[in-house]
């Protein structure tokens, strides 16, 4: 009997993820993912072909059904152990270009963060990405979960009272330069956005 994913009409990552929990509980069974666009049959298949399942895609309409069974053990990726990682984001939209698709992108950024297995230790908020901790925030209810799960919180003080922003911080707690840079060289990895 087949597990079946149903993920039309969600965005990237979530037919990714949703694929990635059924795996990771049904490993022996096979996988159907229902999907309605490319984008998605592409991700989906790429996950599954990294975890050694065999893929075959089948299109009804604009509908997609991508059917997994796995052929090999579990890759390591799904299950290894993780440093510790500090991410600095820079800005309240995520890359260059477009406003509109800077929001999509970080709100999808952040989404995904909630739902990997690996350890966001601390997230630092500087310049205009401190826009992202206050009240009324589009990613605010996934920087609570991220807080509930473990992961420190920080906005630049600086920054809060630059845009008069710190009677409206919602989530996680003021810090300075000094800490945010102490927290970037005291992980494992970090990152800068």
């Amino acid at each position: 009997m087949s597990k079946v994913v149903d993920a039309r009409g969600l965005n990237c990552p979530q037919p990714v993820i949703l694929t990635k929990r059924v795996m990771e509980q049904n490993a022996d069974e096979e996988i159907v993912t229902l999907v309605d666009n490319v984008t998605a049959v592409e991700n989906v298949s790429r996950l599954a072909k990294s975890q050694n399942y065999e893929v075959t895609v089948e299109e009804n309409d604009g509908h997609f059904s991508i059917h997994m069974k796995r052929t090999g053990e579990v890759c390591e990726s799904l299950i290894e152990d993780h440093e510790k990682v500090t991410i600095m984001i820079t800005g309240n939209l995520f890359g260059k270009g477009p406003e509109e698709l800077g929001q999509v992108l970080m709100k999808s950024f952040m989404f995904t963060l909630t739902e990997i297995q690996a350890p966001v230790t601390t997230l630092v908020f500087i310049n205009s990405g401190v826009y992202l901790t206050i009240e009324g925030s589009p990613v605010l209810e996934h920087l609570q979960n991220l807080e509930q799960q473990g992961c420190e919180i920080l906005s630049c003080g600086t920054c809060l009272d630059y845009y008069n922003l710190k009677e409206k911080l919602a989530v996680g707690r003021v810090t300075n330069m000094y800490t945010a840079v102490e927290k970037l060289l005291d992980t494992g990895k970090s990152l800068i956005l």
